[in-house]
């Protein structure tokens, strides 16, 4: 069986229905605490990612925080500065979860707590633990480098970029 992206329209003349591929298949959101480290290091670097694999035009990514103490700023610096230094792009403007974001096709939680939070707000089956998509992965959670040093912020990136073999498996499934 060929499995296409899109969706088969309706005809008023069965042999006239066709498929037509949306502009946008999927939607992957990655949720965190405020929106400013973990969760748009994630969605910034799945983005180039899936733009590097061809799917870029099918999927939307998005990012945001559980709390709202940082609508509207950009990401930390040292977060920013990381993204550079990898060769990613930096621009991100902090969102609080809402239900655009509960509505993605596939929530992405960075630890724990974020899960379980979510599994309250949303389909238990479409929240992921980001960890949960690299095999050899040794813990379940993203660790918040809010607190610390350049090094946590390089921590992360290395542990997105571990998970994105696994995520875009993910994403070929579904289309």
């Amino acid at each position: 069986m060929v499995r296409r992206a899109g969706r088969r329209v309706q005809s008023p003349h069965p042999e006239r229905a066709t498929w037509q591929t949306p502009a946008v298949a999927l939607n992957v959101t990655f949720i965190c605490t405020g929106n400013i480290c973990r969760s748009p290091v994630a969605a910034i670097i799945f983005r180039d990612h899936l733009t590097r694999a061809g799917l870029g035009d099918l999927v939307t990514v998005t990012s945001a925080g559980t709390g709202g103490w940082h609508v509207g700023d950009p990401a930390d610096p040292r977060a920013a500065k990381s993204l550079a230094d990898h060769g990613y792009p930096t621009e991100h403007t902090a969102a609080q979860v809402s239900d655009e974001h509960l509505d993605a096709d596939l929530v992405v939680a960075l630890d724990t707590g974020h899960a379980r939070a979510l599994t309250r707000l949303t389909d238990p089956a479409k929240v992921r633990l980001l960890r949960s998509f690299a095999p050899d992965a040794d813990g379940n959670d993203v660790p918040d480098p809010y607190y610390g040093d350049r090094q946590g912020f390089d921590l992360v990136i290395s542990q997105v970029e571990a998970s994105i073999p696994g995520l875009l498996t993910w994403v070929r499934t579904q289309l």
